[in-house]
């Protein structure tokens, strides 16, 4: 295996400082002594106690939790469906149903937001249902999580050795027990690295949320939001920082669970 060159080497570190440079200076000045500006008055943890007092920030941290918690598990059962019948089975339009899943994954957030409104307001006219709240942003949240929770478990099902479901059919097992004791166990790491990437998505999802918020739906993104407006302070910088720090975790977990494949040099 070839070593990295000196210019690759350079660029690397070079778009490294581009991408969390901003990310480190938000979780510095979350320990800066100063309320306004940007001048550095002392190190000090007190934003964070200012934080966990703050009612709205803590009711806006529930709301994101049940939305992300309720979001990803409807989402990860559909999308696990959805993954494992592309996978293992034929149908009429097959390959424009699978097409058709990548849809959401690359529509822009403010076209789906935009038309998850308007499917809103038609169903309110007509059938006097979907009024705005935390109900239907978790509905907004599974349209788009579906696919990505059916993207990953796909692709886990197609790396999967199909010799394996095979032996355990020729050694007698029916197709429910092959699949809760081979297809199930193989597929579980896919499963988990869906449902922590769309609990991701959810969890720092803004223009999504924004549009399909009503009264008392009030999320984190949303809150940080409306604070920005009026002045970027140091519990602001807190509150991102710690939100930073979970979406981090929930990346390692989806890294952590996905297969590792062994390359060997000759």
């Amino acid at each position: 295996m070839k070593r990295n060159g000196p210019i690759l080497s350079l660029t690397s570190i070079l778009l490294y400082c581009f991408m969390y440079t901003p990310i480190v200076v938000v979780a510095i000045f979350s320990f800066n002594a100063s309320k306004y500006g940007v001048a550095w008055k002392g190190f000090t943890t007190k934003w964070y106690g200012v934080l966990f007092n703050n009612e709205q920030a803590l009711r806006a941290a529930e709301n994101t939790l049940i939305l992300a918690s309720a979001s990803a598990a409807i989402a990860t059962l559909l999308g696990t469906l959805l993954g494992y019948g592309l996978s293992r089975y034929w149908f009429p339009r097959k390959k424009f149903v699978a097409t058709l899943m990548y849809v959401p994954v690359v529509i822009p957030d403010i076209l789906m937001a935009v038309a998850l409104l308007m499917f809103y307001g038609l169903m309110r006219d007509a059938l006097g249902i979907f009024e705005l709240g935390l109900s239907t942003m978790i509905f907004a949240h599974i349209t788009f999580q579906i696919a990505f929770v059916a993207v990953v478990v796909k692709a886990r099902m197609v790396g999967m050795d199909p010799a394996l479901e095979e032996a355990a059919r020729d050694l007698g097992a029916n197709r429910w027990n092959v699949f809760w004791r081979i297809t199930f166990p193989l597929m579980f790491p896919g499963i988990m690295s869906g449902a922590l990437l769309a609990f991701t998505l959810s969890l720092d999802d803004f223009v999504v949320s924004f549009f399909t918020s009503g009264p008392g739906s009030t999320t984190l993104p949303i809150l940080i939001y409306s604070s920005v407006k009026r002045g970027i302070t140091p519990d602001i910088n807190a509150l991102s920082t710690l939100m930073v720090c979970a979406s981090v975790l929930l990346v390692a977990g989806v890294t952590a669970l996905q297969p590792r494949k062994n390359y060997h040099e000759k």
